[in-house]
């Protein structure tokens, strides 16, 4: 049975997760919250997000949810400063909040446009926004970028998400040389094809099995808590001099 790294300074550390009630930002919330971490989420599934609350209520540190559409910057905001209010200074922001939903050329409108920029990259930068401040005043801290290998693999059939996904590299990369005189570390996790629920019900086939087995030089799943770990590290004081770096968990495809 494999046993995983448990990090000291993750112990008490206010965690903020945006899009954390399910998929990815679950596990994510989880393994923090196993860590010892305070932990916040963002989600607009207020079902959801009180399940997972409820799941882990004899936590330590039990997770603290608000409920927000994250592509609205003001109740971004208020959702941040709420969670602030149980939470304290935020020490990690995980911005791991996106929407995959395929999409043609031809379908896609100047509004939709707008709405697919919104929803996978302008509450990033929002989001990090809100919490510099906090993280300047207590000497540093660390922001994780979610992106996707999606635009590096030339995948078609989501123009709106890929560039999304793409510009969070550069958001990244200008966000590490601003805020990096303030020791605030900021880098991109950028994961493969992840076997989450919504994926396994909306997305595998066997064209996207086949596509795996091509792709992957690991054989086995690519799951939600190998992002996860990779996540915890980079929180943790033992990533202390990685910044606007991309941290790709793939299984080897790119």
């Amino acid at each position: 049975m494999a046993a995983f790294a448990r990090y000291p300074s993750l112990a008490d550390r206010a965690v903020l997760v945006t899009g954390g009630a399910s998929g990815i930002g679950a596990t994510l919330v989880e393994e923090f919250v196993a860590q010892g971490a305070r932990v916040g989420f963002i989600d607009i599934d207020r079902a959801a997000g009180d399940a997972l609350v409820a799941k882990h209520a004899q936590a330590d540190r039990p997770p603290r949810f608000a409920t927000a559409d994250l592509c609205d910057i003001a109740a971004l905001d208020a959702a941040i400063d709420a969670l602030r209010g149980h939470l304290g200074p935020i020490a990690v922001l995980m911005n791991n909040a996106a929407n995959d939903q395929r999409h043609a050329i031809e379908a896609t409108t100047p509004e939709s446009w707008d709405a697919g920029i919104a929803v996978n990259l302008k509450h990033q930068f929002f989001a990090a926004r809100n919490v510099a401040a906090d993280m300047k005043a207590a000497g540093g801290g660390s922001i994780v970028n979610f992106g996707s290998i999606s635009w590096m693999l030339k995948q078609g059939g989501m123009p709106v998400y890929t560039t999304s996904k793409a510009a969070v590299q550069g958001l990244t990369r200008s966000l590490a040389r601003d805020l990096g005189p303030f020791n605030i570390r900021v880098n991109t996790l950028v994961p493969g094809w992840v076997m989450t629920d919504k994926q396994l019900r909306d997305r595998l086939d066997d064209e996207g099995r086949a596509a795996i087995a091509r792709g992957q030089c690991l054989t086995q799943p690519l799951l939600p808590e190998h992002i996860a770990h990779m996540a915890l590290f980079l929180a943790a004081d033992d990533s202390a001099m990685c910044t606007a770096q991309d941290f790709v968990v793939d299984g080897g495809w790119t």
